[in-house]
């Protein structure tokens, strides 16, 4: 790094080139954060699918393909439906704000996005180290809710207004439940730097993880955290029988899939979070090898991975029932 630095610098001068270094960097570095993101949302939608199927004793996405390659069926299915929904009309309800109902969808995917500057996948890797991490994660995440009401109201439909009103009471009742379950993390770690946090969390196994003592408020955050991305059992917010599919309702097309790109985000960041405050971030669960073996990101991604398996809605009461009846 140090010598394409200087490359920068010897091509435009110490003061320019250090700001375009910068630049580049942080363009680069925001690149290998969103793009795998994104690609981790369409196959979370892939994989949701196809652990339901296995549930319920279904097969699931078969079809779709790369190259014909017979052992990757399905795998080819996000793919698919990403270029489906971006060949779909976005249609515009007459009455509708115009202006509004295309920003609205745009006012609820930036947040989500914007939140993962501050996340620390090791102790190397974060974009932005500032020392009020958690308080600017809380601030963005608080504004999606913006989008929420203003794609609810441009459409001038009282379902999706309706709708709207409720997602958004949803959303800021269990923000409150949530705040108040950091507060005790932040107690434990005196401190609001992600990193802090884990650091704080340092030890020779799992114990010292906050899990343990504040496992009470792992359990609250944790079940907020499902609450506030509408997830079953709290998808009240898309009531079929009342309010039709709630404040997307008159969305097509790709303004209907950023929606669910923010969904979808805000169910790994908040997998994400819980595995910072409560089991460690990129912590192995025992101080010893093989264990140590593994980077540090590695095991920030396994623990999101089954905190995303756990909770949001891939292990649900319905399908349960519905695999052990079959």
């Amino acid at each position: 790094m140090e010598n394409i630095q200087q490359q920068f610098v010897e091509m435009f001068g110490t003061e320019w080139g250090v700001m375009l270094f910068s630049l580049a960097s942080n363009m680069t570095f925001i690149f290998a954060i969103v793009i795998p993101l994104l690609l981790g949302v369409a196959y979370l939608t892939f994989a949701e699918r196809k652990i339901i199927a296995y549930m319920q004793i279904r097969v699931g996405p078969n079809r779709v393909t790369f190259f014909g390659i017979p052992w990757l069926r399905g795998w080819g299915q996000p793919i698919a439906d990403a270029v489906k929904a971006m060949m779909k009309e976005i249609i515009v309800p007459t009455g509708a704000n115009k202006l509004l109902f295309i920003l609205a969808p745009v006012l609820t995917i930036m947040p989500a996005l914007a939140a993962w500057a501050v996340i620390p996948f090791s102790p190397e890797l974060v974009l932005a180290d500032i020392n009020a991490g958690l308080l600017y994660i809380l601030a963005m995440t608080s504004m999606g809710i913006y989008g929420i009401i203003i794609a609810g109201w441009a459409s001038n439909s009282k379902y999706a207004f309706l709708g709207a009103m409720r997602s958004a009471a949803q959303v800021v009742s269990y923000e409150l439940a949530m705040g108040f379950a950091l507060v005790c993390v932040l107690m434990m770690s005196r401190s609001l730097n992600l990193g802090d946090i884990v650091n704080g969390q340092q030890g020779n196994s799992l114990l010292n993880w906050y899990l343990i003592p504040l496992f009470p408020m792992f359990l609250v955050y944790l079940i907020s955290g499902v609450a506030e991305t509408n997830r079953a059992p709290f998808d009240v917010a898309e009531g079929e029988s009342e309010i039709v599919a709630g404040f997307h309702v008159d969305y097509s097309g790709m303004a209907f899939t950023v929606f669910f790109l923010a969904e979808y985000s805000n169910m790994i960041l908040v997998a994400t979070l819980t595995s910072i405050m409560f089991l460690g971030g990129w912590l192995p669960p025992v101080d010893m090898e093989p264990f140590t073996w593994i980077p540090g990101f590695i095991w920030l991604l396994l623990k999101i991975a089954f905190i995303l398996f756990s909770s949001f809605g891939f292990v649900q009461p319905s399908h349960t029932i519905a695999m052990i009846r079959s």
